[in-house]
Parts: C-alpha cells; structure tokens; sequence
C-alpha cells in the first residue's frame, strides 16, 4: 500500500491590501506621487473605518519594511455612516529615493480577521524633493447648496521643492483638482487654460498676481467671482510673507475679475 501523501501546505493567513475601497477615499498623496518627510496623508473615511475617531496608518517599503506609523484623525463626528474627513502625518527617514506605500488600516478593535481591511496608495520616496502645499477648491459635498460663495476647502498636494513655492501652489491650483479630488467634491471656479503672468510678493506682504485674460472669460455673476478669488486668496495666503493679495488681469487691478 503506497504511503499516504503528505496534507497540503496552508499559507499564513494575511490581510490583502487594495488600492481601492468604498468606504475610504485619499486625495493626498496620488498615486505614484514623489513625496518627501513629513508627508501629509489627507481624504475622508466613512465612520465604520474608525475607532474612537481614529485608524492606524503606516508607510511600508514594497517589500513590506514600515518606515513609519501613526494615526489618521477624523476631521468631524466619526460615529457616522458618512464620510468624515481625516488626517494624517508620517515622519519618517529615507536616505534615497525608492518606492514604497502608504497603508491606511481600518481599526478593528475586535481583532477579528473578517473585520479587517486596508488600502495602499503607492508613493516615491523622494528625501529632497518635495514640500506639502495646500489649494483650495469648492467642495460639493462639504457645502452642497454653496451657502457661501466665497467659502472653500484645502487639499494638500506634496509638491516639487522650489525657490518659488508661491508661484508652485498657484500654477497646481490652475490645473484643478485630481480625480480622487473631485470624487471627494472637490471643484474649481477657475477656467481651465490660465496662465501667470507674473507674481511678486514686496518687502511689505503684498503679492501681486496678473493673470491673462482667460481668466474672465465666461465669468458672470458675483458668486462665481467671489469664489475664484477666494481660491486665489487663501492659496497664497497660506505662507507667512503673504498678508494681503492684489489681482490683476492682464495689468490691469481695476477691472480684475468684476461681477
């Protein structure tokens, strides 16, 4: 009688890891973005992903080494069946430039493994090459009956570092949200196609932007001006050397972006 056969090898259980889920959407960083430390982990979750407001998240080379772990924090009432934004900030330590992945965990308290489940976002660890930036857009989702016309929401994208961090954010900020972006609401009240003429920002704390005239064209009424300005404002105004902020439109401030 022949010998038995030996019982099939069981692989250690894991927990697969996705890029996608429905109940978690990241809108920063992107996929396949170069990032550098401290990196700002931002997008909305809905409540079930969290535990007393919070989920872990870690930063793991793609052979699976964590570089880092922290923990994202809900933005609002997490006890919700809604989505709730989150934040999130890894320090971590790379003395070259390799590829790695940003791991977002759901808290599962009751360590049971059909509990668990977990997005990655795949990154390019960049030690001196970028900085985090935040633009504002409108956010369908955050103010859906755009109650205030001149009310907008940051995103925060991790940029090539530059002398001119300023004219960096603006020229993101004309591009217009990513496609994760707009999956979380967000939007531009700016055409697309402007460009910058120039940006200067004086000794005082002034910066004084002139756009080409594409930036007027089509644009009528006072709330859709008041929100294109807004976008333009708050993106600039997020640096310290930056107290007030002066538009022009093809040289010209009188007629600059009129209702």
């Amino acid at each position: 009688m022949p010998p038995a056969a030996p019982p099939p090898s069981v692989a250690p259980a894991r927990t697969a890891t996705s890029t996608t889920d429905a109940r978690i959407q990241v809108t920063s960083p992107i996929p396949g973005q170069a990032v550098a430390s401290p990196l700002t982990v931002t997008g909305r979750a809905r409540g079930n992903w969290y535990f007393e407001a919070s989920f872990p998240v870690e930063l793991r080379t793609v052979d699976g080494r964590v570089l880092a772990q922290t923990t994202a924090t809900a933005q609002g009432e997490w006890m919700t069946e809604n989505f709730v934004p989150f934040i999130a900030t890894l320090d971590y330590t790379a003395t070259s430039a390799i590829d790695a992945l940003v791991v977002l965990k759901r808290d599962n308290p009751s360590g049971l493994p059909a509990n668990d489940a977990q997005v990655s976002v795949p990154v390019h660890l960049d030690p001196n090459g970028t900085v985090s930036l935040q633009l504002y857009f409108g956010n369908s989702i955050n103010d859906p009956n755009t109650q205030d016309c001149g009310k907008t929401f940051p995103v925060t994208r991790n940029l090539p570092k530059t002398d001119t961090p300023a004219r960096a954010a603006l020229v993101a900020l004309l591009s217009g949200p990513t496609e994760v972006e707009r999956t979380a609401g967000y939007f531009s009240s700016i055409n697309p196609g402007v460009t910058i003429r120039s940006l200067v920002i004086d000794k005082q704390g002034t910066a004084r932007v002139d756009f080409d005239t594409t930036i007027g064209q089509g644009v009528g009424g006072s709330c859709r001006v008041s929100a294109i300005r807004s976008q333009i404002i708050s993106t600039l105004k997020q640096f310290p050397t930056v107290k007030e902020v002066v538009i022009a439109v093809d040289g010209n401030v009188a007629q600059a972006l009129q209702p």
